[in-house]
């Protein structure tokens, strides 16, 4: 089916590299549900491309009730995939994942309805996608893209940005930011666009209530 022993060292090298927690090879053979989820991923797909539709899904099922990670095995997957911790993450059939690409617990590349054909997002390579974000509909997140935790993407998104909110709205872009940010993405200190507008509007209704008072204690009828 494929290169096992290469693949898995890979797979490995990538989840030392990605995670200051892992500290020795056999450590993450037993215990990183990504590792186990990655490895049934490919031998489902390997099954779906020859169209054994039903071993490809006992596979996956197997992996998801083993790791708490559900790839569907008509997902297309690149290079060097790390899901950190993965309970929840949900990846659709027709998704499609770049290289270098990083996904947190809780994320879903999900649909929107029960539309045929292709009905899931499209990642870029080097996206981040943060804890609990769900990107949902068949779109494309281009490339360098961070989506921040508990994000909603409803619409595609350029190379180079940074999303954030519910729905997600773009507040970083090739480099330059579109909204005030207290940082790059920690995942916590991260703004509401919604929240920002709100606000704004209220500063608006309290300067318009002072200019009315103003003029009622002028005697003027407004």
């Amino acid at each position: 089916m494929f290169d096992f022993i290469k693949t898995a060292k890979r797979d490995i090298a990538l989840i030392r590299e990605s995670d200051p927690a892992a500290r020795n090879a056999v450590e993450i053979l037993l215990t990183y549900p990504t590792l186990k989820a990655i490895r049934c991923y490919r031998m489902a797909h390997w099954f779906y491309k020859r169209k054994k539709y039903t071993a490809a899904r006992i596979i996956s099922q197997w992996a998801r009730k083993q790791t708490g990670i559900e790839i569907h095995p008509g997902a297309t997957i690149g290079k060097r995939l790390f899901i950190d911790h993965g309970m929840g993450v949900v990846i659709g059939e027709t998704a499609v994942i770049g290289d270098n690409c990083l996904l947190y617990q809780g994320v879903t590349l999900g649909g929107t309805g029960k539309d045929k054909g292709k009905r899931h997002p499209t990642l870029g390579n080097n996206v981040l996608v943060g804890a609990g974000a769900k990107v949902l509909g068949p779109f494309k997140v281009g490339n360098n893209v961070k989506i921040a935790a508990n994000a909603v993407v409803l619409n595609a998104i350029p190379d180079n940005c940074t999303a954030v909110g519910v729905p997600a709205h773009i507040v970083k872009m090739n480099g330059k930011r579109v909204h005030k940010v207290t940082s790059d993405i920690d995942q916590v200190h991260i703004p509401d666009p919604v929240s920002l507008e709100l606000c704004h509007l209220q500063a608006q209704v309290d300067s318009l209530k002072k200019e009315i008072a103003s003029l009622r204690s002028q005697g003027k009828n407004v």
